[in-house]
């Protein structure tokens, strides 16, 4: 058993917006509510990054038309004690996606941080960092 960090991207509605970065301070604030809400405070909440298709530099996922707004959040949780990487993801899906019903989720990366305690084989989610 080992312990995993996953990041997940979601997708985030954003209505009666008209500047990206209340856009972004919005979205961020409402995952974040709901998470708490559900007491899933170890789940860490930022805007995502995507790469200019022209020079490859990242800039905020956030797009805005008709006065409503997507933005993309990256969500990154501790998972301990996963049988593999595609266990990790699983769990974190199922941590997250229970609190933000209705939003879209993908996992986008899961790194091994180490073994996990062999004593205690219950698998959990639990704070990063």
């Amino acid at each position: 058993m080992s312990n995993y960090l996953v990041a997940m991207e979601a997708a985030w509605l954003v209505r009666d917006v008209d500047d990206i970065d209340d856009a972004i301070g919005v979205a961020v604030s409402e995952a974040g509510k709901r998470l708490n809400d559900q007491n899933k405070e170890y789940v860490e909440v930022e805007v995502g990054a995507t790469p200019c298709p022209a020079c490859g530099e990242p800039f905020d996922s956030a797009f805005i038309a008709a006065n409503t707004a997507l933005v993309g959040l990256l969500l990154e949780i501790d998972v301990f004690n996963a049988d593999s990487e595609e266990h990790a993801s699983r769990i974190a899906k199922s941590e997250v996606g229970g609190a933000l019903r209705d939003v879209p989720l993908s996992v986008i990366e899961v790194v091994e941080t180490g073994e996990g305690d062999e004593d205690n084989a219950e698998t959990q989610a639990h704070n990063h960092g």
